[in-house]
């Protein structure tokens, strides 16, 4: 394009219009119930003190009552402290989140107990994180049998139904598999937990896979950089990348079924969307 370079204060005032855009969708208002709410984790890696360090950048997608994903928003920090989430969640109901029924993540350290003080929500873990867990416990040989006995407890149509089935289970595997069937006692609850609400949303409820693509596509920008700065130039490049994903969503068609919202609505009225489904 015929440019041999740019200077710094061409760089600075990019970066300063890219944050400003970043800051206002990331600060903007949040109006409405939000039932369910996502939340991950993706390391990166940026300088402090002098050392590289791995810090966790945390995004949270949430679904209204119309049924529309949008990200609400993200933040760096240690993954594992309490202190850490209940402030991120804070900022979140300060901004106007409200609705909160069910949080669906992996079983980061402090982030259940952070749940409890900050929203009257239940925890799901994720199922699929939890399956990986579990599977480390069988040999390679054993891990589809495992695979398929756990499933069945997934398959049933009812909560009870579910719970009953997953003490079967937990049973059978007990004699051969001890730590693993203790771990099944364990988890039972957190990883059934999306089985009480609405059947039509269950499958988008038990894990957090509607991150997962999200996740990875911040994973291969972030490579690129390899080693960030600082925690504000990851806000930065993440936030700018979650600004992009957030409008298309808003163009595309309902992300989860009306049937079933108004039962986990605090309003108990669903509102009609723009978005035409198929």
């Amino acid at each position: 394009m015929g440019m041999t370079g740019i200077s710094k204060s061409q760089v600075s005032r990019l970066c300063a219009e890219i944050d400003e855009r970043v800051h206002a969708f990331l600060q903007r208002p949040i109006e409405g119930d939000w039932p369910y709410l996502w939340i991950d984790a993706t390391y990166v890696k940026v300088r402090s003190g002098g050392r590289i360090v791995s810090v966790a950048t945390i995004i949270a997608v949430g679904v209204n009552t119309d049924g529309t994903r949008e990200v609400l928003g993200i933040t760096t920090g240690p993954s594992e402290a309490e202190p850490f989430w209940t402030g991120f969640l804070r900022s979140l109901t300060r901004r106007g989140l409200r609705g909160v029924k069910l949080v669906i993540s992996d079983a980061h350290l402090g982030l259940k107990a952070a749940i409890a003080k900050v929203f009257t929500a239940t925890w799901q873990r994720c199922r699929m994180h939890f399956m990986r867990n579990a599977l480390a416990y069988a040999g390679k040989g054993q891990r589809q049998m495992v695979s398929a006995l756990i499933n069945t407890a997934f398959a049933q149509e009812t909560a009870q139904a579910a719970h009953d089935q997953w003490h079967v289970v937990a049973n059978q595997l007990r004699a051969k598999f001890p730590k693993l069937s203790a771990m099944l006692d364990d988890a039972e609850n957190d990883v059934l937990a999306f089985m009480e609400f609405p059947k039509a949303h269950r499958i988008q409820l038990a894990t957090t896979n509607p991150l997962e693509r999200l996740n990875a596509e911040v994973k291969r920008r972030t490579d690129v950089v390899g080693i960030f700065p600082n925690d504000a130039s990851i806000v930065r490049l993440v936030g700018a990348l979650l600004l992009e994903q957030n409008d298309e969503w808003q163009l595309q068609r309902r992300y989860m079924q009306l049937e079933g919202l108004s039962a986990v609505s605090d309003n108990q009225t669903t509102r009609l969307s723009a978005v035409i489904t198929d």
